[in-house]
């Protein structure tokens, strides 16, 4: 098996593709990032849950929410803590 040379050329292209890939990275997944106030599409879609499974955890109260008209606002920090909360530590 022969060696490779990687020459300064080659370091600083796979510099710019791997840039590119973390941009292209950032960009898909800044939608529900920086977004202070998700609605309930998105909360089902960052929790992996159904319509039904939402709804439970407004009504018993486990995530709060804000309803403005008829549209329901979850404040992202809030679900978090929420998430945070409830983790289940093992001790095995």
């Amino acid at each position: 098996m022969g060696a490779t040379i990687v020459t300064t050329k080659d370091l600083m292209e796979f510099k710019l593709e791997l840039l590119e890939d973390i941009k292209t990275l950032l960009e898909h997944n800044s939608g529900t990032a920086n977004k202070k106030w998700l609605r309930s599409k998105e909360v089902r879609k960052l929790l992996g849950i159904s319509p039904g499974t939402l709804q439970n955890l407004r009504v018993n109260g486990t995530l709060p929410f804000t309803r403005i008209g008829g549209v329901l606002y979850y404040e992202q920090g809030e679900i978090q803590e929420v998430l945070e909360q409830n983790k289940v530590h093992n001790r095995i």
